[in-house]
């Protein structure tokens, strides 16, 4: 519960120092549109499941799509808040890719599954032992409190908002992607893992940028 409240308040006090950077940010989107292409071009190499999907894939396989299909479903309900409640382009134009590139990897990984015999997580439901919280196992998953305070901000304080708890929860995609790479053994697995680690770890750089942190 402390490490919660300690996350929440860090969140916040990034929310009050980013205001005025975000305040004087522009309209442009000259460097969300440049990310556009590397990261929605490399996710297309991530195919709808084979006759061979069964074959050649091991736990660690079955684990990262377990858990990444709700952990990218966390990070489109937050692209989804953005188009309403965010007032900067550049985070408009953000959550829009995000929703474009992790809507079709769900997608996909929900047919490995299927294809392997592998209960596939259902849309609005955690796998068993796993909640929003920061215990959940998954990280950088904001937990009920944090997608509360969210869905109730707007304008720069959301953007602020947005951005902070992103950069957490696309580390968090990293680290998992990472787990994948080194022991996956299904290779459009571990290819989608790697596809993750490059397009988020640009997005990371982006926001922290909006931030003002680079």
């Amino acid at each position: 519960m402390s490490t919660t409240r300690t996350r929440r308040a860090a969140l916040m006090a990034a929310t009050v120092t980013a205001a005025l950077v975000l305040a004087a940010c522009g309209g442009s989107d000259s460097d969300s549109d440049s990310g556009d292409a590397s990261h929605g071009s490399s996710h297309g190499t991530s195919t709808s499941p084979s006759a061979d999907t069964a074959a050649a894939h091991n736990a660690q396989d079955v684990s990262f799509a377990q858990g990444m299909i709700p952990h990218h479903r966390q990070a489109l309900e937050m692209a989804e808040l953005a188009a309403d409640r965010a007032s900067s382009a550049e985070v408009k134009s953000l959550a829009a890719r995000i929703e474009k590139a992790q809507d079709p990897e769900i997608k996909t990984m929900s047919g490995w599954l299927k294809s392997w015999g592998e209960e596939a997580p259902e849309a609005g439901a955690s796998m068993p032992g796993m909640d929003h919280g920061s215990q959940s196992g998954m990280p950088g998953m904001m937990d009920d409190g944090d997608m509360e305070e969210l869905g109730k901000a707007s304008g720069k304080g959301f953007d602020t908002m947005f951005l902070t708890m992103m950069v957490e929860h696309h580390e968090g995609a990293i680290d998992m992607a990472g787990t994948e790479k080194a022991k996956g053994r299904y290779a459009a697995a571990t290819a989608m893992a790697d596809d993750i680690i490059t397009g988020q770890t640009a997005e990371i750089t982006e926001m922290n940028k909006l931030l003002g942190k680079s």
